[in-house]
């Protein structure tokens, strides 16, 4: 069946974008979202959707994730996670953490530690997801659980001391990886189902960023100013770097490593981050404010620039294509990364 030649090339022209299908329904839901939230409230489909349907989509793309886990790629998938845990929360937690001692809880240039840290060390698992669907492999959507764990407060609370608030309800841990293990069990049961579900990942992409997207308020991210946008061009470059660097010498990904750069960005719920941090220590909330503002810039910057980059990159080396791409002539090179990936290429 051929496929019938498009009088409007939209998929092809999102396509040509770097990370294109994710990027640019999150900039339309972020306007609609803001401009006119009306419109989407208006219930039925269209609310479910456009809306509301995004934390739906997102479970799907871990439900289908998981059922390309098998005991081949275990392994790789915890070791991938352990890495972006490693570099994009406990490394940049800890350096910020020594800045706060030597500058105190206000930082620099109007940055405080607080919203440093609430910007830094966690990372949105739907921007990964979304990446990660389109151009990674079984290890990297897998590793989606790194962001189920510094998600939130968890990381920034016990940083700072707060550690009586800081520990993560085994409910809440156990709701967000539910999915994962059915997927897991219902995979391995039937590999049928995991070929019907292996291209869902990249079907509901543009769905559920437009879903996040109109959580974002373009308001919000202007009140944060200059320094709320200079604090979101350094998170993707600084924490997605160091992700990158996990990817290349420890993960010993070559040139597939600018994928790490997806995870340079700041989940969307810490920007309630300050407040519970503040809810914590009294003293904190002098910071409050002017925190939060900055990390909502962040996470609209943030969700921009980490995929442009880690797209960029791929493509300069070669790779900006999912491991299922490698055409079977390719070089012994990518052939050994697919082999590594596990099961990824249709027996």
């Amino acid at each position: 069946m051929s496929i019938p030649v498009s009088r409007v090339p939209i998929y092809d022209t999102l396509n040509r974008i770097p990370g294109g299908l994710m990027i640019i329904p999150l900039i339309l839901g972020s306007i609609v979202g803001t401009l006119a939230p009306a419109a989407l409230e208006i219930g039925s489909f269209t609310t479910a959707l456009f809306k509301d349907g995004a934390m739906a989509f997102m479970a799907l793309v871990i439900f289908a994730t998981g059922m390309q886990i098998t005991p081949r790629n275990a392994g790789p998938i915890v070791g991938t996670a352990s890495v972006i845990l490693l570099a994009k929360s406990l490394v940049p937690g800890v350096l910020i953490a020594i800045l706060g001692l030597t500058t105190g809880m206000q930082g620099l240039f109007g940055i405080s530690i607080l919203a440093m840290l609430a910007a830094m060390d966690n990372s949105n698992g739907g921007i990964w997801l979304a990446f990660t669907g389109r151009y990674g492999d079984q290890r990297d959507r897998g590793a989606y659980i790194a962001s189920a764990i510094n998600d939130g407060p968890f990381f920034t609370l016990i940083l700072i001391g707060a550690s009586g608030l800081a520990d993560i309800p085994l409910e809440v841990f156990m709701a967000a990886i539910v999915p994962l293990l059915l997927g897991i069990l219902v995979g391995n049961l039937d590999p049928k189902w995991t070929e019907v579900m292996r291209p869902v990942p990249e079907m509901v992409i543009p769905f559920f960023s437009f879903g996040l997207g109109t959580g974002i308020n373009l308001a919000d991210v202007l009140h944060g100013g200059l320094t709320g946008l200079a604090l979101g061009l350094l998170v993707a470059p600084f924490t997605g770097g160091l992700v990158y660097l996990g990817y290349r010498y420890l993960l010993k990904r070559g040139r597939r490593s600018g994928i790490g750069f997806a995870a340079g960005t700041t989940a969307g719920n810490s920007i309630a981050t300050p407040a519970i941090a503040a809810a914590a220590d009294p003293s904190l909330q002098p910071y409050v404010g002017v925190a939060t503002t900055q990390v909502a810039a962040c996470v609209l910057v943030s969700a921009l620039m980490a995929p442009a980059i880690a797209s960029w990159l791929l493509k300069r080396n070669g790779e900006l294509r999912s491991p299922e791409e490698i055409p079977a002539g390719a070089s012994a090179h990518d052939n050994a990364s697919a082999r590594l990936a596990g099961d990824l290429i249709p027996k």
